[in-house]
């Protein structure tokens, strides 16, 4: 199944390829502040491809927290925070936020919070390259 997703304004964009389709599309909600006030609920297809398309890469701030293993691509044109990438040994691992994503019936979404509070850098490491998106390409727009 291929599934569109976008910030509001359209700066940042992607389609995600779910191998195979989904029955139901976890919808991770993190407990943390900054994904509270930017309404993060992540999702992703370990199995499946994500293409991004950065229309302005000056517009696009990446925000990374204390452990800098993951930045939060905002888009400072509208705000929104599509898409969270982590490198992990020259390899690219994303999620992305289930608020971008566009034509998807709210049935398949199948919500719960986590925290990540606690966890080791190694552990984080572990989680992601297990479950999160594992083909990734970025490609941005000349100015």
């Amino acid at each position: 199944m291929l599934t569109p997703g976008r910030c509001q304004c359209g700066n940042i964009s992607f389609i995600l390829e779910w191998l195979p389709d989904p029955i139901a599309i976890p919808a991770r909600a993190c407990s943390c502040s900054f994904c509270a006030t930017h309404a993060g609920v992540w999702t992703s297809c370990p199995s499946g491809k994500l293409q991004v398309r950065i229309r302005n890469p000056a517009q696009v701030r990446k925000h990374s927290f204390a452990t800098e293993t993951a930045q939060f691509h905002v888009c400072e044109g509208c705000g929104d925070v599509p898409l969270v990438t982590s490198q992990i040994e020259g390899q690219t691992f994303a999620v992305v936020n289930t608020h971008a994503l566009q034509g998807i019936a709210p049935a398949l979404l199948k919500h719960q919070s986590t925290s990540f509070d606690g966890e080791s850098a190694e552990a984080r490491m572990a989680r992601r390259r297990q479950h999160w998106i594992a083909e990734v390409l970025i490609s941005e727009d000349p100015l």
